[in-house]
């Protein structure tokens, strides 16, 4: 099992997809899961700590777990068929694991709830698993440094693509 992170949650400005996108904690390959815009929403809402009105369904199922006496031990992206990922939610419930079938964008929107570790299979990251080219990875290194120092996030690229010459006039 390779454990993973939530390196970001992207949108195709072309098709509106959303697409989670998964760093191996322990080296270089990324793993891209294209998930839906409610799923996308879920997590990245959990991710930057907004507060919401009512319960996401995601808020829901980690309150049912908790007072049902269960716990999410960790989540497993499994397998991998016809383009589609699969995963389990692992919970622990009363000393005894339990595995529930799981779509990925699910799974992980419930454990960052829970803050509980993400796993693919090995199987899974050698198949869909990439590692950018060296000049990519720098970029992206980049990026994430000037992302945490001035905090404009998905805006920078857009806001550095302004011509702003002449605006004034």
């Amino acid at each position: 099992m390779v454990e993973v992170s939530i390196d970001s949650v992207r949108v195709s400005l072309m098709s509106q997809h959303r697409v989670v996108v998964l760093k191996e904690v322990d080296g270089d390959r990324y793993l891209p899961i294209w998930i839906g815009p409610f799923e996308a929403d879920a997590i990245t809402i959990e991710l930057q700590g907004v507060e919401v009105a009512r319960p996401l369904t995601h808020d829901l199922l980690k309150s049912i777990v908790t007072l049902l006496g269960a716990e999410v031990v960790r989540v497993v992206i499994n397998d991998l068929n016809n383009d589609t990922f699969y995963a389990r939610i692992v919970l622990d419930v009363d000393g005894e694991l339990t595995e529930v079938d799981s779509r990925p964008s699910d799974a992980i929107a419930l454990a960052v709830r829970c803050s509980a570790p993400v796993l693919v299979a090995d199987h899974v990251m050698a198949r869909a698993g990439i590692v950018p080219e060296e000049d990519v990875r720098q970029e992206a290194e980049r990026k994430t440094e000037a992302k945490s120092e001035d905090d404009l996030g998905a805006f920078s690229d857009f806001l550095e693509g302004l011509d702003l010459e002449g605006l004034g006039d």
